[in-house]
């Protein structure tokens, strides 16, 4: 290995070359991350075999040296192919042998040279040379002195950018005369790569060598002064914050003299009041401390300070350890829940059970309810009577539309105006850690390209996680175990299957008109009053007209409809007496209805004033809760084809063709031997067909009204029907019995054919209905046509 040690590096100008003979074959030595130049000394380590052969031959006998480049200084043992040819005689100076086998020499560059021949080399390398003349310079004209000049300013400016400038190198610079010496002079000091190096080496003509020089020191000063003006910025932002430090504990200092507190100061302890105050878990108060601690050493106008404040901020203000106290008495619980709604049995009595147990054991978990029911039916008002009930504090955000997971954990503290999840947030503005948190509309969240809010809701919702919920923002565990979730929702077919395992469903079918009517005198009349400026006693709505605003302006499982056709006739005595053309005295009766909202929107089906062929009243459970459902069948001529419209989905139409194959499978049953089916059309429609439909409990009103048409026996106008039919005329088990039957109702039904398997579910139906609906159920196709055609 031979290696320049850089810091060592000097040259040595001389008037001329020493005049020595030099011998014919000389040992050569390759070298690596330097190229020699004439003139030129500096120390080498030497530590390959055949490069420490090569220095005792040369000490041996002249002590000269042949020293060229190898090409690639990587390589351990260099061939003769990956030396440079060109290279410099040198003499050995100097020889040291260091304690590890290597040996440093010093030498000094004497000629220019070229290798012709390699003549050894197996233990080292010994080479026949030619020397290299340099063309001499015969005048130095105005132009050369021109170039020397500029070589030397340009030297002197780097050396001045990089603070190495000295008298003895001046004297050295100004004191060499030939331009081929100063070339060298200068190229051996300049750093240049090896390629640029060995270049200006194999150089003869001085003059070029020296304009080479030139052009590279012109780079190496533009180098040299974008560096410098780096460190200067860099060193100039360094005394800036040096300075700013200084001054501000000066600004501290001044204030302690006068038993003041710098704001920053005060600002610092007012957080560690705040932490020491918030209670936290081990944990959170460890990161609060550190946060606090790196706040303390930014400067107060910084972005990031203003990150940690703002982290800090919502440490200090979620409550940790801040609890509602549950005042839990059952009797008084139950006295709200009655005030607040009329009806909901279940639900209450499942609210009492809960409170109840929480009487008992105080470490029970709060539940996961789920309202599921139509819109109007008292979903999230009856969780405000909840947390009445509970004494606690109530908080509310609605799901409908969200798309993005950050709402639910949060973002990240890198991006700017990063906040908490809405979970945290609603925790933080009710300032305690066990509220009644209500989420709307559980069943219309969203998904997109950033993530799946319904799957984030899965740690928040799960009772064996949630004690440990992670915000993305805060980064720390929030113990959820103590909130009372309640989800609302119309229904559950959207809610992702492992999302609703987590809950338990409580279903709200909707009111019947006698409670609509209790509900409305006592809450929603009295409600539109005080909304709309009345007096209590300057408006009286009797019994009859309230029902004809229930059965004849509306039709809804709810209540929202009814409270807003409540609220429009509030609205036109309040103008009245606005412009005090009636003070007082409004009677609202059957007769005078229409005057304040017109005429009635929803009237009785025509079709179902008398018994009709092919007409069939079916039930249908919508998310708005049940109604009636109208199908339709007539016979054409044609080719047997069956032709099914209304928009009808893929379940109701496989339930038609269920119903057709019945039919013409028990055709001589039926006794409908009249009828060729490959001669007649049969179409099934089903009325209102902009709005599209589906389900699988519309099979036996197809096959009914089917079988009327073929049979022209009419259907009894007062039955309604619900259920599937299979292709030998069994009758299958539907859903949604209890809202159907509410739908029947209001549409005037008086019997309803529902599947045997569903008589357990009778049980769920208020006695009201039942004593006012009659059903009856049936296994078979032939007890359906028994109960619905007419003699």
């Amino acid at each position: 290995m031979a290696e320049a040690d850089r810091d060592d590096l000097v040259s040595i100008i001389e008037d001329d070359h020493v005049d020595e003979d030099i011998p014919d074959i000389l040992p050569l030595m390759p070298v690596r991350d330097v190229v020699v130049f004439a003139d030129m000394v500096l120390p080498l380590f030497v530590g390959r075999e055949r490069s420490i052969r090569a220095v005792q031959e040369a000490v041996a006998k002249e002590g000269y040296l042949f020293l060229a480049t190898q090409k690639d200084p990587a390589i351990e043992n260099p061939t003769t192919d990956e030396i440079y040819p060109a290279g410099t005689i040198s003499r050995v100076l100097r020889v040291l042998k260091l304690p590890d086998g290597n040996v440093k020499i010093l030498v000094q560059g004497f000629a220019r040279a070229k290798v012709v021949r390699y003549t050894r080399k197996r233990s080292l390398y010994r080479v026949s040379y030619e020397l290299i003349e340099e063309k001499p310079v015969a005048e130095i004209d105005l132009e050369i002195e021109a170039l020397m000049r500029n070589v030397r300013e340009h030297c002197e400016k780097i050396l001045v950018l990089r603070g190495e400038i000295t008298g003895d190198v001046i004297t050295i610079l100004q004191s060499v005369d030939q331009p081929g010496k100063l070339a060298d002079l200068v190229a051996s000091n300049l750093r240049l790569n090896i390629e640029d190096s060995q270049r200006l080496l194999e150089i003869v003509d001085p003059v070029k060598r020296l304009k080479k020089v030139n052009d590279l020191l012109a780079h190496e000063v533009q180098l040299s002064t974008m560096q410098a003006k780096i460190q200067s910025d860099v060193k100039d932002e360094i005394s800036k914050s040096q300075r700013d430090y200084f001054l501000r504990e000066q600004v501290r200092a001044i204030y302690r003299e006068l038993g003041e507190q710098d704001e920053n100061l005060q600002e610092y302890d007012e957080y560690r009041k705040r932490i020491k105050k918030a209670k936290m878990p081990p944990d959170a108060g460890q990161e609060a401390d550190k946060q606090l601690k790196r706040l303390e050493k930014m400067h107060p106008e910084s972005a990031e300070s203003t990150v940690v404040r703002t982290y800090l901020d919502w440490l200090v203000e979620m409550p940790w350890s801040k609890s509602s106290k549950d005042v839990i008495d059952i009797v008084n619980a139950k006295k709200v829940l009655d005030q607040d709604h009329y009806g909901l049995d279940n639900v209450k009595d499942r609210i009492l059970e809960y409170l109840s147990v929480r009487k008992l054991n105080t470490s029970t978990k709060g539940p996961i309810l789920c309202f599921v029911g139509p819109p109007g039916v008292g979903k999230t008002s009856l969780g405000q009577s909840i947390a009445r009930a509970m004494k606690r504090k109530f908080i509310r955000i609605s799901l409908g539309g969200m798309r993005d997971e950050a709402e639910i954990r949060g973002h990240r503290r890198t991006y700017i105006g990063a906040l908490p999840g809405r979970v945290l947030q609603g925790i933080k503005h009710c300032k305690t850690n066990n509220p009644v948190f209500m989420m709307d509309e559980i069943d219309k969240l969203g998904s997109d390209f950033r993530g799946d809010p319904s799957s984030a809701l899965l740690e928040a919702l799960d009772p064996e996680q949630n004690s440990e919920f992670s915000d993305h923002f805060l980064n720390l565990p929030f113990d959820l175990s103590n909130v009372m979730f309640i989800l609302t929702a119309n229904a559950t077919d959207s809610i992702p299957s492992a999302l609703l395992d987590r809950m338990e469903v409580i279903r709200l079918s909707g009111y019947t008109e006698e409670e609509k009517m209790i509900i409305a005198s006592r809450h929603l009349i009295p409600r539109q009053k005080k909304d709309n400026g009345l007096k209590s006693r300057s408006l009286t709505i009797s019994s009859g007209a309230l029902g004809q605003i229930i059965s004849e302006y509306t039709s809804e499982a709810g209540l929202r409809n009814l409270e807003r056709e409540i609220g429009s006739i509030c609205r036109k005595i309040a103008r009245q007496v606005a412009e005090g053309r009636k003070k007082s005295g409004f009677n609202i009766t059957r007769g005078n209805l229409h005057q304040y909202l017109g005429v009635p929107k929803f009237i009785p089906e025509m079709d179902q004033e008398q018994s009709q062929v092919g007409l069939a009243t079916g039930l249908a459970w919508t998310q708005v809760g049940g109604e009636v459902l109208y199908v339709e069948a007539s016979l054409i001529g044609g080719k047997g084809e069956l032709i099914v419209t209304g928009q009808l989905g893929d379940v109701m139409q496989e339930s038609a063709r269920a119903a057709v194959t019945y039919t013409r499978s028990n055709s001589k049953t039926l006794d409908l031997k009249k009828y060729n089916f490959d001669n007649h059309d049969i179409h099934i429609h089903v009325p209102a067909g902009a709005i599209p439909k589906d389900g699988p409990s519309a099979g036996i009103a197809m096959a009914t009204a089917l079988i009327s048409a073929l049979s022209d026996r009419p259907i009894r106008n007062d039955v309604a029907m619900t259920g599937e039919v299979t292709l030998r005329g069994r009758v299958l088990p539907i859903g949604g019995l209890k809202e159907k039957s509410l739908g029947a109702l209001r549409a005037g039904i008086q019997k309803i054919i529902i599947p045997e398997k569903n008589k357990k579910d009778l049980t769920e139906i208020p006695s009201r209905v039942r004593r006012k609906i009659k059903f009856i159920p049936v296994r078979h196709m032939d007890q359906v046509l028994e109960n619905a055609l007419a003699d």
